[in-house]
Parts: C-alpha cells; structure tokens; sequence
C-alpha cells in the first residue's frame, strides 16, 4: 500500500484522479484549499513534513480559456508557478520518488506541425492569449526533468489536450470552450432564445478528452517501470502526450452540443473574436505505444457532462 498525495483533488481533473485511485487499496491524502494553500511555501514543506508520502499526483493549477487568460495573466503565470515550485520541492526534501505532474497542450508552439509531437517542445512562439500560462507549464517540466537529473527522483509529466467532464467550470466567462457552449446552449433553450453566438470564425480545431480518460491515463502512466520506458531517462522523452488522437472545428463541437441539448435555435459565429491557435491535436503515438488509448467517445462524454450539469445546476 502506498500513501499518495493528490494536489487539486477538488478540481475536475484531481477529483477524476481521486475517482481512479479510490479503485485501489491505497491510502489517498488530499487537502482542502482552507487547509492547505499550495501558493504558500511554508504551508505546503509543512505539509508534506506531516506526511510520508510514496507518490504525488501534482493536478492543482490556475485554468481559464481564452478570455480569462487574456483577462488575468499576471495570476495564470504567478499561481501556477508557486504551486508547482512549492509542491515538486517539497516532494524532493520529504523524500517523495515519485511525482506526475500535468502540464497542457498550449506548451506547444503555436503553429507547430500537427499533430503535435512531445519533440516540439520549445521549437516556436506560443500561442500569444495563453502564453503566461504555458510558460509556467513549461516550468513545470522543466522542473521534474532538472531535479530527475540533479537528484535521482521519479517525476514524470504528462501533456493532455483539452480536458471535459464531471466537475467542470461552468463560469460565463472564465470556463473552457466545452462547457461555455454548454451553459450557453442550454439556456438558449431554456429562455427560447431565437440565436446563439459564439466566439470565433468556428474554424479551429481543437482535440478534446474526457477527464476520466485522462484519470486513467495518468495513473497508467505513474506506474510504468521509469527505466525501462525511458520516462525519466532522457530530457526529450520525459513528458508524455496524453490525447484521444482525434480532432474536430469548434462549429462541429457546437452541432454536437446542439444534438446533445436539443436546441433547435440559430448559431452566429462572432469574427470579431479571437479564434486561438488554429489547430491543436495531440500526437498520442508514444502513450498508444506503452499501451494505454482513449475509450470515451467526444457524443458518449458530451452526453455524460450534460446529465452531470443538470443534475449539479452549478451554474454561478
């Protein structure tokens, strides 16, 4: 039995950890925000002072799309570098040997080659409206692989694309694109509104994975044998791409919501509005090659993000 930390375990992504790891016999720790604030460097050494952890599950971070990135970077860029820096050096001073931490796929270039492969890393400009963002990601990293090399730990990183699901943030204007179109078309339908207007020309294309696949990736790939996977052998190899492989245009997201809600209303597409980068597809080769695959339609997890909203009505 092993006693593992997950930080963020309230948030989407760690709750869907969470939801994996309860699975097995494990001692699962977690910590409140009120009892733990992961921004504060004195508060989390004497965290993980109180505790003898075997692995960390690193999903705490500051998330927003488009419009909140381009509204808060100072925060985007300042928060998620004191979390990942107080958390990954506090795990190295407790003794902790294993360590994953989730990164993001804006860490990539703007216009790299598509899909996207782990090699593109620091090749080209990033996509300016999240790039405080991405940089700290980055950090992140480039964090695991130096203390890897400087002091002999286990931590490991993984990229996913764009993550949906259970516990998603439904905000009317710092939420990611999946559920603000789904806030936003269902009360279309609920006030008969006649049209809907989204951000953008429609025309970018943006991979999109249901957070419990991404639970069940990470968790597959903490525990792969390091050496023999070349996880934290090499500087170019130790982050992993986690992805569905498959890609769609936001207009296509958009009927598919459309179906899934019922709304038979109008969609407007505001070109006024930035679109982002234009494509974002995960290269998911190397994790398809270690044996892990994505097994949650975009129509099947569309759906069970519909029920999970109605059934929580956590619109705020």
């Amino acid at each position: 039995m092993s006693n593992i930390f997950i930080a963020g375990h309230q948030g989407m992504v760690g709750s869907a950890i969470h939801r994996c790891l309860k699975l097995s016999d494990n001692q699962i720790i977690t910590a409140t925000r009120k009892e733990l604030d992961l921004t504060n460097q004195n508060e989390v050494q004497s965290f993980f002072k109180s505790y003898q952890l075997d692995e960390v599950y690193l999903a705490a971070a500051k998330v927003g799309g488009i419009h909140a990135n381009e509204k808060y970077p100072a925060d985007f860029i300042y928060e998620n570098l004191m979390i990942q820096s107080n958390v990954i050096n506090s795990a190295y001073k407790t003794g902790v040997k294993k360590l994953l931490f989730l990164g993001s796929s804006c860490i990539y270039p703007r216009l790299s080659p598509q899909p996207m492969s782990e090699e593109e890393l620091l090749s080209g400009k990033l996509e300016p409206t999240n790039e405080p963002y991405a940089i700290a990601k980055i950090a992140g990293i480039k964090m695991c692989e130096s203390y890897n090399r400087q002091f002999g730990v286990d931590y490991r990183s993984v990229m996913p694309s764009n993550l949906y699901g259970p516990g998603d943030n439904f905000h009317q204007e710092n939420s990611h694109v999946i559920p603000a179109l789904l806030r936003k078309i269902h009360e279309a339908k609920i006030f008969e509104k006649p049209s809907v207007t989204v951000w953008g020309s429609g025309n970018a294309m943006r991979e999109f994975l249901h957070v419990d696949d991404m639970a069940s990736a990470c968790v597959f790939v903490m525990n792969l044998d390091a050496h023999n996977h070349g996880l934290i052998t090499s500087p170019m190899t130790s982050h992993i791409n986690i992805g569905s492989g498959q890609d769609c245009s936001i207009r296509e997201l958009v009927q598919e919501i459309i179906k899934v809600i019922g709304y038979e209303g109008e969609v407007k597409f505001d070109i006024d509005k930035p679109d982002g980068a234009p494509r974002k597809l995960m290269n998911v080769n190397r994790l398809k090659e270690l044996g892990w695959e994505s097994s949650i339609s975009l129509n099947s997890g569309l759906n069970n993000l519909y029920r999970w909203f109605l059934d929580n009505d956590i619109r705020k």
